[in-house]
């Protein structure tokens, strides 16, 4: 179990080499590519999740930490497809239409990542239309969207309207993120879950497909 102690804190402080190093030794010793996710990487991501919760580190830290989890990733990703090992959920992400932010979005969709989930990232000023094509497509259990100026809000309530319009609104759950979003304002347009930042957007998910 050392060498996997190891990995979680190559994460935690952040070394993406050696993170990588200690993956690829945990699997010359033998370990599975299941136990290396959850107890190395999830493990350490969620230290790094703690921690950014009470103010202990910021953006820039976390976002080096997801690095480092991404560095094992790299490893791991082609023998979990390999043994059909099964994501927690799918996630589609993006930010919505007239809006150009995403180090907060793609932070969420590492740490995701980092914690399990199949993501697809949609990226910056993704308009209804292609959330809708996305959802058709990848047959999504979660569609996470965000703005990060309050000019850009109302998307978020649009692209939920035309989700509906189309018929696709109760095969997916909707969750919404951003620095002028408030947890009432979910509720209020119809958002299944609501994060206010990486960490909690990372529960709400887990919640939102039972694995919490």
């Amino acid at each position: 179990m050392a060498v996997l102690e190891d990995l979680k804190n190559a994460i935690i402080t952040y070394k993406p080499a050696k993170a990588k190093e200690y993956t690829l030794q945990a699997l010359a010793e033998g370990y599975e590519p299941p136990q290396i996710l959850s107890e190395g990487l999830i493990g350490g991501m969620t230290v790094i999740g703690d921690k950014f919760k009470r103010n202990q580190i910021y953006v820039p830290e976390v976002l080096i930490a997801a690095k480092a989890t991404h560095a094992g990733l790299d490893v791991l990703k082609p023998l979990l497809s390999e043994r059909k090992t099964k994501p927690i959920g799918k996630v589609i992400v993006g930010t919505v239409k007239d809006d150009l932010h995403d180090i907060g979005k793609n932070l969420v969709a590492m740490m995701l990542e980092g914690a399990g989930f199949e993501v697809i990232n949609l990226g910056v000023n993704v308009d209804p239309d292609k959330f809708i094509a996305a959802i058709k497509e990848y047959e999504p259990d979660i569609v996470g969207m965000s703005s990060l100026i309050t000019s850009t809000l109302h998307w978020l309530e649009d692209t939920i309207k035309a989700i509906q319009e189309v018929g696709l609104r109760d095969k997916v759950k909707v969750m919404v993120g951003g620095a002028p979003v408030t947890e009432e304002w979910a509720l209020q347009i119809g958002a299944d879950g609501y994060g206010k930042d990486a960490t909690s957007a990372v529960e709400a998910a887990r919640k939102l497909v039972g694995a919490a």
